[in-house]
This record gives C-alpha cells, structure tokens and sequence, in this order.
C-alpha cells in the first residue's frame, strides 16, 4: 500500500532513469514516457514548486530528454545543481583530470568489447549489462582507477559501476536542496529505483518524510511500486 497523496507540505524528489523513465538498454536510447513533461509540470504547480530531480546523469545530458523542467536539477549524484534552468554550479573536483580518467577506462574496455564507457563531466561508468558476466572484472577495473585516480569514489548501480568525485551522494543533495526555497521546511518524498537512491531514501525517511522503491530489489524504502508507469499514476492520478 502506498501512502496518502502528495499534499502542499511535501517537497518531492524523483530519480529519472528507473523511476521516471524505464532504465534504458543504453544511456542514450531513453524510451521517455509522452506525458511526462507535463505531469512535471502538473505536479510543479500543485506543490508550488517543490519538485527536484536526483540523478546520476550530467545536467547537460538530462536536459536533452526535459528541456522545459521548471525545478531543481541535481545531476552527477549531486556533484552539479541548477536552480535556474539554466546556471550549473558545480563540486570543486579540479583536482581530478577527468580527460585522462577517460582514457583509462577507455583503454580498459577495449580488451572486453561488450563493455559500454559512458563519459561523465564528473566522472565515468563502466555499463556490463551486454555481457553480465563480467561484473567482477569490472568492479575490479574500476577498484584500480578509483587507486589510481585519488579523490574518487565508486558508485556500484544495475549492470554498471562508475567513478565519481568522492563525497558526493544523493542523500547530500537532498540535504542541500532540503535548505532552500521552496523545500525548506516540507516533508520529503524521495522516489528511486537503484543502489546510489538507497542513501537518499533512507535521507528522506530519517527527516520524517517518505520513500518510494521502483521496481525489485532489497532497499531500505517502506513503500513499493512496480515500475515508473505505477509510480506516475500515484504521483498524478
């Protein structure tokens, strides 16, 4: 059973890929749902603006699918946020050469052709789903850059691993974002499908709000839905 329906003392958080959208075979073959921009919009409106997205995309990369979202974007596991719809501010992770972390990875997956490199701003991901079979080799790989590439952190996800700015998270997005206009002072409701979610979930519940798991898979959530189709009919009925 799911909770009562949103109210305007919430301030509601939303995953994109897994939650909003079914998890692509490939980052860039999103199957996005017709009436999604404008159930955003809807519930934009009904909760005066007190609607962010969570995601592990790059802003940039989001924005190609959500052109017009109205609210807070956090992107790259909250190493970017725009308020504006247009001004990025980012993590100081100038520390990191990026350029090279993507050749490193690169280089790596040339052996493994069913390997996918997705390159990241702030970061890379390994994607294995072609091939699970090849999940350790992969965990391991990634464990080599991460000591090779000081200041980073691993991300473990479905069918992929990737290698982010160390101290960023989901959970710290939702912080950051909990201490603005138009969010301060609201219950939390954070809807998420996958492992980098599970820290924002259990965010959302520890400040008296609500979590949503999408789809399978052990999570720390107390409410449940199918798939993202379930999920916008609770969300917009």
């Amino acid at each position: 059973m799911l909770p009562a329906r949103l109210t305007s003392q919430n301030a509601l958080f939303l995953d994109f890929d897994g939650t909003l959208a079914e998890v692509p075979v490939t980052p860039d073959a999103v199957n996005l749902p017709p009436g999604l921009p404008a159930m955003l919009h809807r519930l934009y409106d009904r909760l005066g603006g007190a609607v962010a997205l969570i995601t592990g995309r790059d802003i940039s990369d989001l924005r190609k699918y959500l052109p017009d979202f109205p609210g807070a974007i956090s992107g790259s596991h909250g190493a970017e946020l725009s308020l504006d719809g247009r001004t990025i501010s980012t993590t100081d992770d100038t520390q990191l050469d990026i350029p090279a972390l993507h050749a490193a990875a690169h280089q790596f997956a040339r052996g493994y052709p069913p390997i996918l490199v997705e390159e990241k701003r702030h970061g890379v991901v390994l994607h294995y789903r072609a091939d699970p079979s090849l999940a350790e080799v992969v965990h391991a790989a990634m464990r080599q850059l991460q000591r090779d590439f000081p200041g980073t952190g691993l991300q473990a996800a479905k069918m992929q691993v990737e290698l982010r700015p160390a101290g960023v998270g989901k959970d710290k997005a939702l912080d950051r974002l909990m201490e603005l206009s138009p969010y301060r002072g609201r219950i939390p409701v954070y809807a998420g499908d996958d492992l980098p979610d599970e820290v924002a979930m259990a965010e959302a519940q520890a400040r008296g709000g609500i979590a949503i798991k999408v789809g399978d898979g052990e999570t720390v959530a107390h409410y449940r839905v199918a798939n993202p189709a379930a999920l916008a009919a609770w969300l917009d009925p």
